[in-house]
């Protein structure tokens, strides 16, 4: 009895620019069947009404999205004054509505306090756990449950425009684990005016910018072609934050069997999480301790 064909051993970071209407595990879907690949995941999940960059993985690849997951990521975004939501977005339904509209400086002095490191409750509908379950299934079969807050760095948060007086875009920064329809919420709270999210479109996130996103019109067009993998960029642009580490071919075996493996030089002092290259293929990912790196990660590229 043969074995069951499970995919192509293709491995590295395809950048999607996400169209509104669709959710991401869709998007990964998509991705998947035009590679036909074996293995696929994603660095940040955004929301069906959310556009921009969805970071896909392929191969060994998705032993690097932690990296882009804590990355910095710029959204940018419209506030609705005047109306909350059940969802904290346009999606949902309003749940209260207020006739208070804030003064442009009003909104300016709000912002400072959603800088720096802040505490944020993320939103009833969202991929959160409450007791194994998550808070969106709760949520819509009506459930009352609460979220505990949990810490954000935002690293800016400024206005880019106000269209009218019921609106207002915005640009925020942020680290892993942000939700803006979360920080609209609170500002329109904040303001006495109410908010909810009206849309949203992530920019960047870590080395990828949606500029230099493929299209979903492309995935299709492309799928299961040669000239779909030219859009492929390396697994180790995951890594460019760390220290790259060229070793010998004995290091590069040591490290292949999932040992710690002798490194030719060093930038990285003691303790730094680095990666090790051989003939500059990515070997491994892993910590760096006199002379060798201890690796958490090997890649199988061959």
């Amino acid at each position: 009895m043969g074995r069951t064909r499970k995919g192509r051993a293709v491995s590295g970071w395809l950048l999607v620019d996400k169209p509104s209407g669709i959710t991401s595990s869709a998007v990964v879907n998509k991705v998947k069947w035009a590679f036909d690949a074996a293995k696929v995941g994603h660095a940040g999940t955004l929301d069906p009404a959310a556009t921009g960059v969805l970071a896909v993985a392929l191969g060994e690849a998705t032993k690097t999205v932690p990296y882009i997951t804590d990355a910095l990521k710029c959204y940018r975004f419209r506030v609705r004054f005047g109306q909350a939501t059940n969802t904290d977005d346009a999606e949902g339904f309003v749940t209260s509505q207020s006739e208070l509209r804030p003064t442009d400086a009003q909104i300016e002095g709000a912002l400072a306090g959603f800088r720096g490191n802040i505490m944020q409750v993320p939103p009833q509908f969202s991929a959160v756990k409450i007791d194994g379950a998550r808070a969106y299934d709760l949520a819509r079969e009506g459930e009352v449950f609460d979220i505990q807050a949990r810490p954000l760095w935002v690293e800016s948060l400024t206005v880019i425009a106000r269209p009218d007086v019921d609106h207002v875009d915005l640009e925020m920064v942020c680290g892993k684990g942000g939700y803006v329809r979360a920080i609209a919420r609170d500002l329109g709270a904040q303001l006495g005016a109410l908010g909810h999210v009206a849309w949203l479109r992530r920019e960047w996130s870590g080395p990828f910018d949606a500029q230099n996103g493929i299209s979903l019109a492309q995935i299709d067009a492309l799928a299961k072609t040669p000239e779909l993998d030219q859009y492929l960029q390396p697994l180790e642009i995951a890594l460019a934050d760390l220290t790259e580490l060229p070793c010998s071919p004995e290091g590069a075996a040591k490290l292949k069997n999932g040992n710690p493996g002798m490194v030719l030089s060093s930038s990285a002092a003691y303790g730094d999480s680095a990666w090790a290259s051989y003939q500059g293929r990515p070997v491994a990912v892993g910590i760096y301790k006199a002379g060798e790196l201890h690796p958490s990660r090997v890649f199988n590229l061959d």
